[in-house]
């Protein structure tokens, strides 16, 4: 268990390597890796109340609103009262922000800076399972065979929205939104930026920042 119960948030456009960088987080700190689509899977697949609000707006291919994503967030995390956690996922917008707020005191919000190109390049050989939302990287982090998921062998499927043509709108959308939201946490002090094209040089200036701020549970940094 953490020493404080750290309250910290991590953003970054799609395929920066935030999933990568939480998991890493959360095995040296013990802190609980909340990512807003699991939970959305989740809440779905149970069929409560607000999973099949959010059902409705994914079979119509649009975006979940803000208030939908914000209450699911808001009931997870008021179970989660007595742990340390860090978001994933949420909050992106401003209104999701400020709804947090309401909430609780954040501590640490990290956001990864990855130039467009590298970008553009990870999500083109991004690979997805959707039932689990297993993400796999054909260059760094492929299935053991080709097209299928390693713990079911049902097959994988690259999103539209990861497709070459999309994924610049997809950017270019990421950063109207995500602006407000920074410049809020900047405003405020807790706002740590990290750039870089790969996850691995950029992770032990993370590891030194949460190692300010909370005792790592392990004794050296795991991979």
């Amino acid at each position: 268990m953490a020493s404080k119960l750290l309250r910290a948030v991590i953003l970054g456009p799609p395929g920066s390597g935030k999933g990568t960088v939480c998991q890493r987080i959360a095995q040296n700190f013990g802190l609980q890796h909340l990512s807003s689509g699991h939970f959305l899977r989740e809440n779905i697949k149970a069929n409560t109340e607000v999973g099949d609000m959010a059902k409705q707006y994914i079979e119509k291919g649009l975006l979940v609103p803000d208030h939908v994503i914000t209450r699911l967030m808001m009931s997870e995390l008021e179970n989660r009262r007595s742990q340390p956690w860090l978001l994933d996922g949420f909050p992106r917008t401003l209104g999701q922000a400020e709804a947090l707020d309401k909430i609780c005191d954040l501590d640490l919000v990290i956001i990864l800076n990855i130039p467009f190109e590298t970008l553009k390049d990870r999500l083109s050989r991004r690979w997805i399972h959707p039932p689990s939302g297993r993400v796999y990287n054909l260059d760094f982090n492929p299935p053991q065979v080709p097209g299928t998921d390693d713990l079911t062998g049902e097959p994988l499927v690259q999103q539209e929205d990861d497709k070459p043509k999309a994924v610049a709108a997809r950017l270019r959308q990421y950063k109207d939104v995500a602006k407000p939201v920074i410049e809020l946490y900047k405003s405020r002090g807790v706002l740590h930026q990290f750039s870089g094209t790969e996850t691995n040089k950029i992770w032990p200036y993370v590891y030194t920042l949460f190692s300010n701020k909370i005792t790592p549970i392990q004794s050296k940094e795991a991979y």
